[in-house]
């Protein structure tokens, strides 16, 4: 299809390019009916330029659409070449003030919490870092997209509107200038023209609903059958879905079909068919079939093909718009006049109500394009957004109406520009006041919820999945009214006050269809059957909480408005206990002389709710005229006389008595639904406008009663008042009914009963009821907080309430209560609550839970206890009460309060009759101790001549009256003061009779009665004796008790060593074995070591023994018994790599027996370090007359030369034995060699089977094959391995400054012995003729031979891997050499020759530069060797050498380079061959140069080794430079590594977080043509950005689809990788495909708290530490480690997906 269509494409083009642009442009000029023209030009090129096939070329539309389609526009707009017309307005612009730039997803946004006036106010990145604000408190979030930058709005910051670049913009604002008038006449006459028509054009075709015909004035002469069958997006499909049915419908591949998918999500709609019409309306019906079982189907149209390239145009045309008008401030106005123009159709005819009212119709691509053109261009202009505003008013109904029924999300909706317009705080109350706007936001939300039951309250039962979802988008309409109302008014018009208040009306209606919904009624028998819903109801109160907050505030700040909303208020809550007294009883209770009416009315039988705005909203705006001082003001103006407190109190009460019965467990059968909200109505998101408010509802209606009556109403609804008003009931209750349970419950019923009065009186910290200020209030919050135990910076937030604008007030005051501890490397900050503040601690603080409540009690007492104070918690002095509360206190001396403490006490006194508890003895003490406490204030406080009536004291001192003359409350608290069985509350008994005594001592304050003080301390002392006796007696019995206790113990111990006495025998032998091996025990300190060579100190067999950790048997560690092992976990690792890009292609073939030296890839292998030895296996021969290294290096090659001819001769004799022999005698053998003889392996087969095993592993992960014992590269990996591991623990001590043989962790230690030793016993049992090639191969790498031509060049030679090879195949070689050769002086001689050819390479690849300061050309004989040296590698590289520098210079940089070398040297010939290390290299500090050379058997001047050999070395070095690759290098056209070789670190992060979000937004993903990624994630180790977690960038690996992250670990880690997710803020660990973990990210808030999600928005800084610990790990291999303890920790891990990350 496609190949018709190409020379027709050519064809158009060449038409095309015809058409010029000026030429049309003239042509409109002269036209006499502009629209017309444009149309028809439009009408004939728009079809033939866009969707010409089934694939777009956006690239060739966009060229082909600017030349034909917009040039003549530009030309016709500036009237001469645009190329010159453009920049000629911006110069003649003045540049706005605004900075307006639109955010893209993800991209960093800033909000000042100092300055900002809501939340909502935010600046962009380049803004914000010219602002003051950076010094301020900020918050920093990632944007979702869409919004845009309010730099330069003076109404969004309280102070430092404009960073410095739009400062210089607000100069020359003196007033609103018309911005046209920078713009000549005909400018403005064309621009309005071609604005208007295209305009329209665009609005037409986009709200265009026939899908197969166009506009009248569009249409075309011949009509062609090419459709396109379209895909529209919608939220309910999933992409799987979407995929799946793609593949059926238009069989595509997979690979296309997520293609389409992407797309469709991203643009909002796709053409997945091109073709004519019955072809495209067949795959429609097959989408429509397979994606409507479930849900409504997918969204499909077949639309003519002419239709979506006007369509796309359109789309182009409004970008284009967008972008014209960004030239000057003149266009943009036009546009606006343009837009909101009235069209012939009056009411919402303008082009601009077009498109918002058919939002819901158009797709998620055209509807973005249209809020982008809006947001730049109405409301980049002041003028116009206002006008803007009033039409979004207008219609704000129908587009919150088509919001609810759209199912695209918010984002993408016209109805999300609310936040725009209703967060400026002038056009806010410009709606209210001109278009209602709070009582239209409040009526469109009502009209939504419809559910209502018979009161006509919200009904929520049995919600649909479909009003749910409605439910939930209604919720965005509370946003919108918390926008207009974020900004309190600080003047207020008349006119404001009139449509405020009309508002409220509204919100009152609201709130009394939620007053008592939801009721319930106790279950009794059985439990409930279904679960009522109970969420809908809390999320509404949730979201409405702070509007309630917001509109008691706006009431606050004006006087009128306070008192006009008080009496509505209280009209509604008449009107909602209109049907208070019906079918209710009235009943008459009495107690203590004093009788009150009431209703009959039982919480456990009746229906109760828990919700009752109304009433709270009552108590919150009572409050505030208290606060406001309005109700001694204007008291005539207020119906305080026509409240009727019962009616006040009633439902609050019932609420609270709800509470009390639900923790008396007599609601259990209501099942989890009242639980849960009961949770939520203490819980911090609720409790502000819920329980706070019922507690002050209480306070308002019994600061208005008469306490007593109060009282007795409080013991009806609580069902106590049975017990408190028949004397003796409690007696017989308890003999009458051995119900446990109902004892149970009453007994809590009391409690919380108390516990009620204790906050009535003791709250006082709201201002306005008590003479407190906020910050007094949050103060007490925190203190109660932090006394339960220090807290991090975020859950003192978390337990704090947040008000509308997100801030709790905590940071302000918690300097003043707190001391902040700073985080170790772990762990996070912590606030500690000052000593001082303890007094004011409450134990019955109201907003404890009562777990809380007891873990502060507990910590209180410990702290009083160190302190070596009593451990009283007595109640703190409170502040006085507000005028209109005060007559509260009154509660506590009041005759039922008295009443009902005596009849407790003297249920304590008596204990056994009654059934009491200790928790409700100590409220009462509690209620005592602040009736004291309150009398002392009123005391000390009290004026002149002025009687105090709060006479608690004289009251309690007062015996019961004369039937039954009960003891007084005082006499009672001295009898319990010694009770036995109330060890707890003695001191708190003393403290109040101590207080008691202090208040009779103001009262009287003359000398009058003496007597009567000297008996109460008489008393008090003879008491404190008693007590101290007492005190003494119990210490004693205690001390006692722990001495029986510990001579228990010895016993027990030394039972134990008796029968155990081997187990400690070995224990103390096993420790001795270890520390000799360690501390070099027993070898007399002072000699030298030395590792190998002819002077290798011998080392006395440790015998060993070991336990086996899985079945605890024990055994020697012998070669010929069981092999002990260790677990060994094998991995390949990256972590020194100097080139990651290296790939192996073809691992069969791959040969790895020379390490390249950037060790591209190694294998690393780590142990947990649980036992097993492998036995000293060498050989020791006596060093006599041992050959020299020249001498050596004959002997070896002879007997290699001997060795290859006789394979030679194998190979190609006839398998005759006769002729055989013969062969054998032909080859001359050099002395004491015989190739024939085969050593016997000593090991078990044990043994022998570990050592294969292990050497197979190697191989298997290595090289990621198949395992096969047999292949001849299994004991190159296996030493390979043994190299590498070596490296990286050398590098890692190197980087921390550790001494090479310092004290290493033991599973290191065992470890890196056992590896040694494996590696070293591994060709026992590898087959010897492949040891011997190998050895022979990579021998002849140093020491040239005519049969290997293949060798690498020494440069490409990685020496360490080299040495390690020789060494442990030498054995292969040396076990057929008889002449007397020890094994140790191969090792030795081989040594010595590959340092040499270690520091040749060092010499030929130093960089040469001078060095400054020559060092006075220092000439010591290492220099002057080194320069004689370097003059003989001149001469073998022909010249090629640079020229020679200092000698100085060259032996530093031998010295450095070789040191790495050294280390691993030692540390292997260490696990080798046993020599204990000198202690010289034991400590950090120096270099250790020589101490190594000594241990390595090298001279220190290390170039001696070339003098010392030089007959064979020249030849050697001649035949090392004479190499190829070497020459390339030195001529520049090659690069190699040069030594020492740096060590890897993990990337350098930048200091602030934000500058990595901002990073991570310019990201866009790779594949899906510039869309911004959703995860952008950081690889740490590279510095890579990937589009993580995402179906457009996975890739297959090894068979299997992976996520961007698993493919990245391959290439750059092996398998292992760190990365940073940057939109979480969080590290993630990967190890293969399977296996991942989270783990706590480097970056820290100033509290010392990680912020995972980014969600608390704090600013973020590197803490270097943690990233070190973050490196380390990489460093040490422990990543997969880390991943394992994870998953063990927390299951969860395991089920996710990583491989999709």
């Amino acid at each position: 299809m496609a190949s018709e269509l190409e020379p027709e494409v050519q064809g158009l083009d060449r038409t095309f390019l015809e058409c010029s642009a000026e030429e049309t442009a003239g042509k409109w000029l002269q036209a006499t009916d502009l629209t017309r023209e444009v149309y028809q030009h439009l009408a004939h090129y728009v079809p033939r330029i866009y969707c010409r096939g089934p694939n777009p070329f956006p690239q060739k539309e966009d060229m082909l659409a600017q030349h034909v389609l917009l040039g003549p526009m530009e030309w016709y707009l500036c009237g001469e070449d645009p190329e010159f017309g453009f920049p000629k307005l911006e110069q003649a612009n003045k540049p706005s003030h605004l900075c307006g730039r639109v955010f893209k997803v993800g991209e960093p946004t800033y909000s000042c919490r100092d300055c900002a006036v809501d939340p909502t106010c935010v600046l962009c990145m380049e803004c914000f870092l010219g602002s003051i604000h950076r010094d301020h408190r900020y918050r920093m979030t990632t944007s979702g997209g869409g919004g845009f930058c309010d730099c330069g709005d003076t109404e969004a910051w309280k102070e430092g509107p404009y960073c410095q670049k739009h400062e210089l913009n607000t100069s020359e604002i003196e007033e609103e200038e018309d911005p046209l008038v920078r713009l000549s006449e005909d400018v403005i006459a064309r621009t309005y023209n071609i604005f208007a028509i295209m305009f329209r054009y665009a609005v037409e075709i986009l709200t265009w609903e026939k899908e197969n015909e166009l506009p009248a004035d569009l249409k075309m002469v011949e009509k062609s059958d090419t459709y396109y069958c379209m895909l529209f997006n919608d939220e309910v499909h999933t992409y799987e879905q979407v995929i799946y049915t793609l593949q059926k419908a238009v069989n595509c591949t997979q690979k296309e079909a997520i293609g389409f998918a992407t797309t469709v999500d991203r643009d909002g709609r796709r053409s997945v068919r091109y073709g004519d019409f019955q072809y495209c309306e067949q795959a429609k019906s097959v989408i429509v079939r397979n994606t409507s079982r479930q849900t409504k189907p997918l969204k499909v149209q077949v639309m003519h093909s002419s239709l979506v390239a006007h369509q796309n145009f359109g789309l182009k045309l409004l970008s284009w718009l967008g972008s014209i008008i960004g030239y000057s401030d003149g266009l943009r106005r036009i546009l606006c006049q343009v837009g909101l123009q009235e069209g012939p159709d009056g009411e919402n005819s303008s082009l601009v109500d077009r498109l918002m009212l058919s939002d819901s119709k158009l797709w998620k691509g055209a509807r973005s394009v249209y809020h982008q053109l809006f947001m730049s261009s109405l409301l980049m202009d002041l003028k116009y957004k206002k006008l803007f505003a009033v039409r979004f008013a207008k219609n704000y109904e129908r587009l919150q109406s088509d919001y609810v029924t759209d199912d695209h999300d918010r984002e993408f909706s016209v109805a999300d520009l609310s936040v725009q317009i209703f967060t400026v705080p002038s056009l806010a109350r410009m709606l209210i006041t001109e278009e209602n706007l709070m009582t239209i936001i409040i009526k469109t939300f009502m009209d939504h919820l419809r559910h209502r039951d018979g009161q006509g309250r919200f009904q929520f039962e049995r919600y649909t999945a479909l009003q749910a979802f409605k439910f939930r988008r209604v919720q965005s309409l509370i946003l919108d009214l918390k926008y207009v109302l974020i900004s309190r008014p600080a003047v207020w018009s008349d006119e404001l006050r009139h449509k405020f208040l009309e508002g409220f009306d509204a919100f009152l209606e609201l709130l009394k269809c939620m007053q008592g919904m939801d009721p319930i009624t106790r279950q009794v028998g059985q439990h409930i059957e279904m679960e009522p819903e109970w969420e809908a109801a809390f999320t509404l109160q949730m979201k409405l909480t702070h509007i309630i907050s917001m509109v008691q505030d706006w009431c606050a700040s004006d006087e009128k408005v306070l008192i006009e909303a008080y009496k509505k208020c209280l009209g509604v809550l008449m009107q909602c206990h209109g049907g208070f007294t019906d079918g209710e009883q009235p009943i008459t209770l009495s107690i203590c002389g004093h009788s009150v009416e009431t209703i009959r009315y039982c919480v456990s039988q009746e229906k109760v709710s828990i919700h009752l705005p109304v009433s709270r909203l009552l108590a919150g705006l009572h409050v505030l005229l208290s606060r406001s001082e309005v109700a001694y003001k204007f008291p005539e103006l207020l119906p305080l006389s026509e409240l009727s407190p019962p009616m006040l109190i009633e439902h609050p009460l019932r609420c609270l008595v709800l509470c009390a019965q639900v923790h008396a467990g007599m609601w259990r059968r209501n099942g989890f639904s009242l639980v849960n909200q009961i949770y939520y109505y203490h819980n911090v998101k609720c409790r502000r406008e819920m329980f706070d408010k019922d507690i002050m509802m209480l306070q308002t209606g019994v600061s208005m009663m008469d306490p007593n009556h109060f009282l007795m109403i409080m013991l009806s609804r609580f069902e106590l008042y049975q017990i408190f008003s028949t004397p003796d009931y409690g007696k017989r209750f308890s003999s009458e009914i051995t119900h446990k349970d109902v004892i149970q419950q009453n007994n809590t019923l009391i409690e919380e009963m108390l516990y009620l009065i204790i906050m009535l009186v003791g709250e006082r910290f709201i201002p306005g009821v008590g003479q407190v200020n906020a910050t007094e209030e949050i103060k007490r919050e925190i203190i109660h907080q932090l006394s339960i135990k220090p807290m991090a910076h975020s859950e003192l937030v978390k337990s704090l309430p947040e008000d509308e604008n997100k801030e709790t007030g905590m940071e302000n005051v918690i300097e003043t209560v707190a001391h902040f501890k700073k985080p170790g490397l772990t762990g996070r900050g912590m606030y500690e609550l000052k000593p001082e503040c303890a007094k004011e601690f409450n134990l019955y603080f109201y907003h404890f839970s009562r777990a809380e409540q007891s873990k502060a009690e507990e910590a209180q007492r410990k702290l009083r206890r160190q302190n070596r104070e009593d451990t009283a918690l007595p109640p703190p002095v409170l502040p006085p009460f507000c005028p209109l509360f005060a007559s509260l206190v009154n509660i506590l001396q009041s005759d039922v309060m008295l009443c009902i403490m005596g009849t407790i006490l003297q249920w304590a006194v008596e204990h056994n009759g009654y059934a009491w508890s200790e928790s409700m003895l100590q409220r009462v003490l509690h209620l005592i101790g602040m009736a004291l406490q309150e009398e002392k204030q009123h005391l000390e406080n009290a004026m002149e001549e002025h009687v105090v009536t709060f006479t608690f004291t004289q009251k309690i001192s007062k015996p019961g009256e004369a039937p039954n003359n009960s003891p007084s409350i005082l006499a009672m608290l001295e009898t319990l003061q010694n009770a036995p069985y109330l060890e707890v509350h003695k001191d708190m008994i003393r403290w109040i009779l101590k207080t008691f005594n202090a208040i009779k001592k103001i009262r009287e304050s003359s000398p009058t009665s003496p007597v009567a003080e000297t008996e109460g301390t008489i008393m008090e002392e003879s008491s404190r004796d008693k007590d101290k006796a007492e005190r003494k007696r119990k210490a004693e019995i205690a001390r006692l008790r722990r001495e029986k206790i510990m001579a228990q113990m010895s016993e027990m111990q030394r039972h134990f060593i008796d029968e155990n006495k081997e187990l400690f025998q070995q224990t103390l032998e096993l420790d001795g074995s270890s520390s000799a091996v360690l501390d070099s025990g027993p070898v007399v300190s002072g000699t030298t070591f030395t590792a190998l060579g002819p002077a290798q100190t011998q080392v006395s067999e440790h015998r060993q023994f070991v336990t086996c950790i899985l079945c605890q048997e024990e055994q020697e560690v012998k070669v010929e018994s069981k092999a002990m092992v260790l677990a060994a976990f094998v991995q390949r690792s990256t972590v020194l790599s100097k080139n990651r890009s290296k790939f192996i292609q073809d691992p069969e073939k791959y040969d790895p027996l020379f390490m390249h030296p950037d060790l591209s890839c190694g294998t690393h292998t780590g142990s947990c370090g649980h036992i097993m030895h492998a036995h000293c296996w060498q050989s020791r021969l006596n060093f006599s007359d041992q050959p020299n290294l020249t001498q050596w290096i004959r002997i070896i090659s002879q007997q290699i030369k001997a060795l290859q001819s006789l394979r030679k001769e194998e190979n190609a004799s006839i398998p005759a034995s006769s002729e055989n022999s013969k062969n054998m005698e032909e080859v001359e053998l050099p002395q004491g060699f015989r190739p024939d003889f085969h050593p016997q392996n000593p090991y078990s087969e044990n043994i022998k089977e570990m050592l294969t095993t292990f050497g197979t592993a190697t191989y298997k992960v290595g090289l990621k094959v198949h395992p096969n014992e047999e292949d001849p590269r299994v004991p190159i990996m296996c030493w390979g391995s043994c190299a590498y591991t070596i490296q990286s623990i050398e590098r890692i001590l190197s980087d921390e400054d550790k001494p090479l043989f310092g004290p290493l962790p033991c599973r290191l230690d065992d470890c890196l012995r056992s590896l040694t030793r494996f590696a070293a016993a591994h060709w026992t049992v590898a087959s010897l003729l492949v040891v011997q090639r190998h050895f022979c191969k990579l021998f002849a790498s140093l020491v040239p031979n005519d049969s290997h031509d293949d060798v690498p060049c020494i440069l490409d030679i990685d020496m360490f891997h080299l040495l390690v090879s020789l060494v442990l195949a030498f054995p292969a070689l040396q076990c057929q050499d008889f002449s007397g050769i020890s094994l140790g002086t191969g090792d030795l001689h081989i040594f010595h020759l590959v340092t040499m050819a270690h520091i040749v390479q060092i010499l030929l690849t130093s960089c040469t530069e001078e060095n400054g300061m020559d060092q006075e050309n220092l000439t010591g004989e290492e220099e002057l060797a080194t320069l004689t040296l370097y003059k003989i590698l001149h001469q073998c590289t022909g010249s090629a050498l640079k020229e020679i520098p200092s000698g100085w210079h060259l032996w530093r940089s031998v010295r450095a380079g070789i040191m790495p070398f050294l280390k691993c040297s030692a540390l292997f010939f260490h696990y080798l061959n046993g020599v204990p290390a000198p202690s010289d290299i034991q400590v950090s500090g120096a270099s250790h140069f020589e101490h190594l050379c000594n241990y390595l058997s090298l001279p220190t001047n290390l170039i001696c080794l070339f003098q010392e050999n030089s007959e064979i070395m020249n030849s050697l070095i001649e035949s090392w430079c004479r190499n190829n690759e070497v020459k390339q290098y030195l001529e520049g056209e090659r690069d190699a590594v040069s030594y020492p070789r740096e060590s890897n670190k993990l990337i350098d992060l930048p200091e602030d977080y934000s500058s990595l979000i901002n990073q991570a937004s310019n990201f866009s993903c790779p594949k899906s043509g510039g869309d911004k990624s959703r995860a952008p994630t950081l690889c740490l180790v590279c510095g890579t950005l990937l589009c993580s977690q995402s179906y457009c960038c996975q890739t297959e690996l090894e068979g299997e689809d992976v996520g961007a992250c698993t493919a990245h670990t391959y290439s750059c880690g092996s398998g292992a990788g760190i990365f940073l997710r940057v939109r979480e803020c969080q590290v993630l660990f990967l190890a293969g495909k399977t296996k991942g973990c989270f783990y706590s990210p480097p970056y820290l808030d100033d509290y010392g708290e990680t912020d995972q999600g980014l969600r608390r928005g704090n600013p973020l800084h590197l803490c270097r530490d943690r990233f070190k610990k973050i490196q380390k790990l990489w460093h040490q291999h422990s990543i997969t480690e880390e991943i394992g303890h994870a998953q063990e920790a927390n299951q969860t891990l395991v089920g996710i997906d990583w491989q999709h990350l």
